[in-house]
């Protein structure tokens, strides 16, 4: 699996949520941003794991995301980041993401690995980037694929 195709499926799929109306559209990005437009989402860190299956056929991919929201009102902020983190709706990440999975028999990211899985929400707090304050959340994805392309 290439990394950075990866990351940039995994943005191109959470693009696709719709927010309330009045929100405005999420940006989205493969990479850290050296500045944030909220609402935002960005695939940060990753760990890889490698050879998971003889003859470099699978590789583990953990991909730690970030969704961030303005401060003008903490309240609507974090109603924001509640849409975006719930498990199904118009703007639910986990549906928007795990779309892209493909159907049944079909590899997931358009072809970019076996599979993927939003695995959780952790770390529903305030984050600091690039010296302002924003409400946001992190997102586990483990994406699996062969490790020998």
């Amino acid at each position: 699996m290439q990394i950075s195709a990866v990351r940039d499926a995994i943005a191109a799929a959470a693009a696709v949520v719709v927010l309330p109306a009045g929100v405005g559209k999420l940006k989205c990005t493969g990479y850290v941003p050296d500045a944030v437009v909220t609402p935002c989402f960005f695939v940060g860190e990753v760990e890889v794991n490698f050879d998971r299956a003889m003859a470099r056929r699978l590789d583990e991919l953990i991909f730690t995301c970030r969704v961030l929201a303005g401060r003008a009102d903490d309240r609507s902020s974090q109603r924001i980041i509640d849409a975006l983190l719930s498990g199904a709706g118009p703007a639910s990440l986990k549906a928007a993401i795990e779309t892209a999975r493909g159907a049944p028999g079909e590899n997931a990211l358009g072809g970019l690995a076996d599979d993927l899985h939003l695995q959780r929400v952790q770390g529903y707090r305030w984050f600091e980037h690039a010296g302002s304050t924003y409400i946001g959340a992190e997102l586990v994805i483990k994406v699996i694929g062969d490790g020998s392309t």
